[in-house]
């Protein structure tokens, strides 16, 4: 009993030592602009047998957890994701997820055939688990690189959606099911799959939303964790049905979000916390998976052949076809290409055929695992300044108006904290010019230590802390307003912002 007692207290030393360093290294990473899971995985490694010591060869307990992380990751993105934002790309970021998917596949899985030597299922698993991409990836780098909505939004909704499809197409590839089903039945399989599991999402959504309004808990800490158990469920019923898992936990997670529930703004931060969790121990634990000692010049070559195809072919081809009739222009489309980071999930879909144990698996980890962390270092970085080449990027918005929100649930209304940047147009504007929309008022301004209540010729100025009512309904239209003045001042009218 001793013993297992001393197992406990190492654990919980080595491991709140590791995660109070991971939530550290956020900061260096939004600094830096190079996504979280690099800094996760390398601690993975360092911690490994080529580091620490610790061994963990388990692919199967791998599996597991990594689609247990996954689940988490995909629900706090349904769960944070703005319906009115997405709707308008929906059409874009699911042509992105399907038909993007197949384009991918078809394209890295003929190199890696041709060009890399890989017999013709390694080469398709090696285009399936690269094809889809990373939300956590995606967004940790997007934080810094501010975009229209529609590229935003189509990003998202790709990275919601693209992670059902594959797996369900690596999960046949690995188990064999592909040599012994035509390509028809297997089309079919992943279309059943992803309605079924749309379907379960919507159900448990809807059905959660009305439930969880109806609710009297005696506590507000239970309705956050009642809505994440919901977002379980759906995958949990999603998965055990014969459908996607990963469709039905996004869906529930974006109808949850979206409804007018209880306790919305502490819902989205526990959510937000749990998933941050979510990631520290799933990157960490693929670095674990590593063995260095596996990884040869031969290795990486083939792994900066692979990605070259993907970055500059696979990916590019992908965004073209996918976005006919979107009207993007090229230089969207372009950012699109470039912007399109895997991130862990390809490393995390490689543990299904180790888990299979299908035969060269072990060597298609470590390529994959190579040109995710090389790729991701090249392209990262770099996102900012290809935005601002292309044309695509908004300096003023938000860098010059950095927007908080919370909510008010008792009166249906939002508490915006804006941060007027030494940019912003919104110096020297008086309150009664920012012309809000009728129910929207500036409640309190903070000006170097002091609290203001505002008047209509209270002048703002830059570094001020200004807070405002917004009724819920009116929030995105004050929103718009705010953004408005801050690029043009006080002569700003009532124009829509371009998406």
């Amino acid at each position: 009993m001793s013993f297992n007692v001393h197992q406990l207290d190492t654990f919980a030393l080595v491991g709140s030592a590791v995660t109070l360093f991971a939530i550290l290294a956020v900061r260096v990473s939004s600094r830096t602009g190079l996504p979280t899971l690099l800094v996760y995985l390398l601690m993975g490694v360092a911690l490994g047998e080529a580091g620490l010591g610790i061994q963990f060869e388990d692919a199967e307990l791998a599996h597991a957890l990594g689609f247990a992380a996954l689940a988490v990751i995909l629900a706090e993105g349904g769960l944070a994701t703005e319906w009115h934002d997405v709707r308008r790309s929906l059409r874009l970021g699911l042509s992105l997820a399907t038909i993007g998917i197949a384009i991918t596949v078809t394209v890295v899985g003929l190199a890696g055939h041709y060009l890399l030597g890989l017999d013709w299922k390694l080469a398709v698993l090696l285009g399936a688990v690269t094809a889809p991409t990373d939300a956590a990836a995606v967004f940790s780098v997007l934080r810094v690189v501010p975009l229209p909505k529609r590229l935003t939004a189509a990003l998202e909704a790709e990275s919601g959606l693209n992670d059902a499809p594959t797996v369900v197409l690596v999960s046949l590839i690995a188990t064999g099911a592909v040599d012994h089903d035509p390509l028809w039945m297997v089309a079919g399989t992943i279309a059943y799959e992803l309605i079924e599991g749309t379907l379960v999402g919507l159900l448990v959504g809807f059905g959660g939303s009305w439930l969880m309004r109806r609710a009297a808990l005696p506590s507000t800490g239970l309705y956050p964790l009642a809505v994440l158990i919901l977002t379980v469920l759906a995958y949990a019923i999603g998965g055990s049905t014969h459908g996607s898992g990963f469709a039905a936990v996004y869906v529930a997670g974006l109808v949850l979000g979206n409804a007018e529930l209880p306790h919305r703004g502490a819902t989205r931060s526990f959510a937000e916390g749990v998933a941050w969790l979510a990631q520290i121990g799933l990157f960490i634990m693929l670095g674990l998976l590593l063995s260095p000692g596996r990884i040869t010049w031969h290795i990486v070559g083939l792994a900066l052949v692979a990605g070259l195809v993907l970055t500059l072919v696979a990916r590019p081809l992908s965004v073209v076809i996918s976005a006919l009739g979107a009207r993007l222009r090229w230089q969207e489309q372009a950012f699109l290409s470039w912007a399109g980071l895997r991130g862990a999930v390809p490393v995390v879909l490689m543990t299904i055929p180790l888990a299979e144990r299908v035969p060269g698996a072990e060597r298609l980890f470590d390529l994959v695992f190579v040109m995710v962390v090389v790729y991701t270092l090249l392209t990262a970085p770099s996102l900012p300044w290809v935005a601002r080449l292309l044309g695509v990027a908004r300096p003023s918005d938000p860098r010059a108006l950095d927007l908080e929100a919370a909510p008010l649930e008792r009166v249906a209304a939002d508490l915006l904290q804006i941060t007027i940047t030494p940019g912003s147009r919104l110096h020297g504007v008086e309150v009664g010019e920012l012309r809000l929309p009728a129910g929207a008022s500036v409640s309190l301004v903070l000006r170097d230590g002091d609290a203001i209540v505002p008047e209509h010729r209270t002048v703002l100025r830059a570094l001020d802390d200004v807070l405002i009512v917004t009724p819920r309904e009116l929030r995105e239209s004050t929103e718009r307003r705010l953004r408005q003045v801050s690029r043009h001042g006080r002569l700003a009218q009532w124009l829509k912002d371009s998406p």
